[in-house]
């Protein structure tokens, strides 16, 4: 057997321990597989002296993690401590110039600086690895860079955020309001007390931006990201869906085109009957369309210590075996400048929203906007609004039948479009027309319905 790998974690919080514990408790697995005994040598974390889920009597402690990155006492570095600056970015380049191989899950510091480190790993030979980065446990890092290295990848896409799953899915399930959904999360440490970072979409646009440059051989471009989150979803459009036949997944979305490479992150309407839509609660799930498989989906946990940890230890195991691809499947030199590609005609149509104030003629003139447009629609429909307790809806009426009940001065009633193909420019165009108009007292919601 070689000799023994040392390994030095930056960052030990639930998942640094998490790595802790599954080293120690596959060790024997471990050497059997690469053929090297596997030790956490040293750490660095903030606090020396506390207390964690994990045996770490017998290790060395730095307090500074680019102290521990230059040591000659690890042989690879761990960098778990998380953000696109400071401390981890500095480790992890310290860690790289010294001819360290590293692993890291920190998909900020990827999106802002993945192909800057990926060329230093390249100069100096060794691994920079980064499975855990994107969907937790699931291995599409892997997936997309080697064991799909003979397709062709047409579109990726997938539920990337266990936050926004977890409060979309109790929406649905418990006819719980998204702040209440919210609250929850936070209480159980799914969220953030400033949750912003993951219900506003930036989490999910960070792990696109990396698997966008890992499928289509491109560079890295988070900016080049259309961002929408979840703070609009309401009850009353998580109940329209289910009537529809859809659930309301926040997904991120790459797909190769004839103009570039378009990348969005928004709620998005999925038929209940697809894959895609069976991830729920913490669930992570990555759809990759390709030409020789067609359609691949993988689900598995998104987040958490044990899920994070597993894909961190996978890329050690590589390493210990001598195991170096190019960080993002293609040299650096090598990769495509990202073409943005405008958001284009969107197959699967949109669902809208509107309230809608309850006078003749007001149907009519939202079907006049829509047609200026060439906006064609599929169906328009009143929809009962939930009371404060969340009951569910009524089922929806036609709407010629609600102009002959409209009366002047009556309160607004919702009303729900679903469209054919169209583009979005078109849709918020007409929608701005509608809101000029007054004929809808607020902003609409747009929710895009995802084709199969």
């Amino acid at each position: 057997m070689s000799e023994i790998l040392r390994v030095g974690v930056a960052g030990v919080g639930t998942v640094g321990a998490a790595v802790a514990r599954l080293l120690k408790r596959q060790a024997k697995a471990l050497a059997s597989r690469t053929g090297r005994k596997i030790v956490v040598t040293a750490i660095s974390a903030r606090d020396a002296g506390k207390k964690r889920d994990a045996d770490l009597s017998d290790v060395e402690f730095f307090a500074d993690p680019v102290a521990l990155a230059s040591s000659n006492k690890i042989d690879l570095f761990v960098e778990l401590i998380g953000g696109a600056e400071g401390a981890a970015r500095k480790s992890v380049e310290v860690a790289l110039a010294a001819g360290k191989p590293v692993v890291t899950a920190n998909k900020a510091l990827l999106a802002a600086h993945g192909l800057e480190l990926a060329a230093l790993a390249e100069k100096k030979h060794v691994a920079l690895a980064f499975e855990a980065s994107v969907a937790g446990g699931i291995p599409i890092v892997k997936t997309l860079r080697e064991g799909l290295a003979g397709n062709s990848i047409d579109r990726v896409y997938g539920v990337l955020n266990g936050t926004c799953n977890y409060i979309l899915s109790r929406m649905e399930l418990e006819r719980l309001s998204f702040e209440e959904c919210l609250k929850e999360a936070q209480r159980l440490g799914y969220a953030e007390a400033d949750p912003t970072f993951d219900i506003g979409g930036f989490d999910t646009a960070h792990k696109l931006a990396i698997l966008t440059s890992l499928a289509f051989g491109v560079t890295i471009a988070s900016e080049a990201i259309d961002i929408e989150g979840i703070e609009r979803v309401t009850l009353a459009d998580i109940e329209a869906a289910e009537e529809l036949g859809f659930r309301i997944k926040l997904l991120g979305v790459a797909q190769r085109t004839a103009d570039g490479v378009e990348q969005r992150v928004h709620p998005t309407m999925v038929r209940k009957t697809t894959s895609i839509a069976q991830a729920m609660g913490v669930l992570n799930a990555v759809t990759i369309d390709a030409d020789a498989v067609r359609e691949l989906t993988l689900v598995g946990p998104g987040a958490g210590g044990e899920a994070t940890a597993s894909a961190v230890v996978a890329d050690i195991a590589d390493i210990a075996k001598g195991v170096r691809s190019a960080p993002f499947g293609l040299p650096t030199a090598t990769l495509e400048k990202l073409k943005r590609a405008p958001l284009r005609q969107h197959e699967g149509g949109y669902y809208i929203r509107l309230s809608v104030p309850d006078v003749p003629g007001a149907f009519a003139k939202i079907a006049t906007r829509m047609a200026e447009r060439g906006i064609s629609l599929e169906s328009i429909m009143q929809h009962s609004p939930p009371d404060q307790d969340g009951p569910p809806l009524g089922r929806p009426k036609a709407a010629r039948r609600v102009e002959k009940k409209a009366k002047p001065g009556a309160a607004a009633v919702g009303v729900i479009l679903i469209t054919h193909a169209t583009s979005e420019h078109l849709v918020r165009e007409a929608l701005d027309d509608i809101l000029a108009d007054g004929t809808i007292d607020a902003p609409a919601q747009v929710i895009r319905i995802e084709r199969e």
